[in-house]
């Protein structure tokens, strides 16, 4: 049966509810990955190891908001610029993502199985490892430790 109760797809219902749920996945997956980049830190000084060898390269997603920035629009972002479209850019990423899933599962509710975290996973194979090294955003998946992943 379909969301809507009439054995028929709500298209509109499943992309708003998915680009929201897509927007919200997105906040949590940045304050997840905050908290265990400072356990990771703190675990990093206790050991004594002094491992900054990531830290200073700009994230992936203000590399795709600088080039979108320049080829768009032909401005380079300047400093105060970067966080906010580096979040747009990761927010616009969570939020499409989400509202594809919510029109999947519209028209093919087996999408939904495991709660979607297939799909979910997916989606993070085909733009995180996959596209963002392709793109020159960042290096290639097994050039990070499994801990940055």
């Amino acid at each position: 049966m379909y969301s809507n109760g009439n054995n028929e797809p709500n298209v509109w219902k499943g992309v708003v509810a998915g680009a929201i749920g897509g927007v919200v996945a997105s906040w949590v997956m940045e304050e997840f990955q905050a908290a265990w980049m400072k356990v990771a830190r703190h675990r990093q000084s206790q050991n004594g190891s002094n491992e900054t060898e990531n830290s200073n390269e700009e994230p992936a997603t203000v590399k795709a908001a600088e080039k979108v920035s320049e080829t768009l629009f032909d401005h380079s972002l300047q400093n105060d610029e970067k966080g906010w479209a580096g979040n747009a850019v990761h927010y616009t990423t969570g939020g499409t993502s989400g509202a594809v899933y919510g029109l999947v599962a519209e028209f093919a509710p087996a999408v939904t199985a495991g709660a979607g975290v297939p799909f979910g996973t997916a989606i993070w194979l085909g733009i995180d490892e996959a596209a963002v090294p392709l793109l020159g955003l960042a290096k290639g998946p097994t050039e990070y430790p499994v801990s940055t992943h």
